[in-house]
């Protein structure tokens, strides 16, 4: 097996999550900047400025299995990068928020789509032994794209009244590089054989990844599975409720958390706990080394102790770290307590939620349904992702920033309950073997 191709081909798909992690929180340091700049509402400003991109997402989560299918898992990576680029230029020059919201909506729509075309791209070429760690290089990369954001806003954010223009801007860069390098990476052979039919061409792929009769045991089975697959099968038939459900559910807790709020309020929540602006741009950096430190972890255990075990440390730790910062708002503790709080947040979120979600749900469906699925389960997370950070402002005013964290403290003891009572472990198993167990006629 020629691992060193597959890590190669891997790593420049999963650098979409950088552009995805990036383009999240770069936001965040433009925050007060924008609504002091354009004198927005509270409510303008959380739902159409700052939450733009995250309507985008949604839009790209549930129609980007479209592409991924029709046009395949390479062409729709590329139009993904194109979007990025194009949205770094066009808000680096918005003159208002309407236009700013618009190109940051377009970059959402790259954001949503690479959730779906990126997973599943790298959970197709990977091996079994091996599908966790290479999924989740692209979550590596978004927590890399998070704090070289950070840190990129850290710098600029005294450079004049344009720092905001160079924050957002900077972006196109690493975004033409990685559409120019996803030009190299051959198409998905599962995509190949299961769309177009063309079993030379699927051979010829794999052979360069694989021994010639690894190759035809694995040709087999996926010939074995679409003979099973009916033409007009959709994901919401019985037989595929499981796999949705649990796609939904891990979706659904992830932005419960409270994780993307977080992320695009990490500088305003910090001066809320009472640090100066500049450090609370700094507190934002600790939380980016910490989120890859804790993301690299959760990569090198998650094929060896599993899904499910690091989805049980995330919850605990989610729980642990949830209370203590609902607790400090409520007493008023000052200086780093909140900070430090949050730092056990993101370690929890690291190596459980995050190095899990996006693994999870690109094992759950067959190959035929496997983009339908992913889509399923990203567009919840998305939609949650928007409406989340959109009312944030308005909720922290309205009830509380206690109140608010209290709640999502409460949400991960259901999900602790849930990966208790409903997650299977899929590690070490092929994507056909998941797929017979799963997906089962009732």
């Amino acid at each position: 097996m020629n691992n060193k191709k597959i890590l190669y081909w891997s790593i420049i798909v999963a650098f979409a999550g950088f552009l995805f992690g990036f383009d999240t929180v770069v936001i965040s340091g433009a925050d007060k900047q924008l609504q002091q700049l354009w004198g927005s509402s509270d409510l303008f400003h959380g739902l159409v400025v700052m939450s733009s991109a995250l309507w985008g997402t949604v839009i790209g989560a549930v129609f980007g299995a479209f592409p991924t299918n029709i046009l395949g898992r390479k062409k729709t990576l590329i139009i993904i990068g194109l979007l990025f680029f194009v949205s770094s230029i066009g808000t680096a020059f918005a003159n208002d928020p309407i236009f700013f919201s618009i190109f940051r909506f377009l970059g959402g729509i790259g954001i949503g789509a690479s959730t779906i075309a990126a997973p599943t791209y790298v959970s197709e070429i990977a091996p079994a032994k091996d599908r966790g760690k290479l999924v989740a290089l692209y979550q590596f990369n978004i927590v890399f794209g998070i704090l070289i954001a950070f840190t990129s806003n850290y710098y600029l954010q005294d450079i004049g009244e344009n720092a905001w223009r160079w924050m957002l801007g900077i972006q196109a860069f690493p975004s033409f590089l990685y559409t120019i390098l996803v030009f190299g990476i051959p198409e998905s052979p599962r995509w190949i054989l299961e769309y177009k039919k063309d079993r030379a061409k699927a051979v010829a792929i794999l052979k360069q990844i694989n021994s010639e009769a690894a190759v035809e045991a694995e040709i087999a089975a996926i010939e074995k599975e679409t003979t099973h697959e009916g033409k007009n099968e959709s994901i919401f038939m019985v037989k595929y409720r499981k796999p949705l459900l649990l796609a939904f559910f891990i979706a659904f807790f992830n932005q419960l958390s409270g994780i993307n709020a977080f992320l695009y309020y990490a500088p305003r929540i910090f001066e809320l706990a009472g640090l100066e602006k500049s450090a609370s741009f700094l507190s934002s950096i600790g939380i980016g080394v910490i989120n890859l430190i804790f993301t690299m972890i959760g990569i090198s255990l998650i094929d060896k102790y599993g899904r499910k075990t690091l989805m049980y440390l995330g919850s605990v730790g989610y729980i642990i770290s949830l209370g203590l910062v609902t607790t400090a708002f409520y007493f008023e503790w000052k200086g780093m307590a909140v900070p430090l709080f949050f730092f056990l947040f993101i370690a929890s979120h690291a190596i459980g939620q995050g190095a899990v979600i996006w693994v999870f749900i690109s094992e759950l469906f067959p190959n035929k349904l496997r983009a339908a699925g992913t889509s399923f389960g990203t567009s919840v997370h998305w939609v949650l992702a928007a409406l989340i950070p959109s009312f944030i402002p308005f909720l922290f005013k309205e009830i509380g920033t206690t109140t608010v964290f209290a709640i999502f403290c409460i949400m991960m003891i259901f999900q602790l309950l849930w990966v208790f009572t409903k997650m299977p472990e899929t590690k070490g198993r092929t994507l056909e073997e998941l797929s017979e167990s799963l997906s089962k006629n009732e």
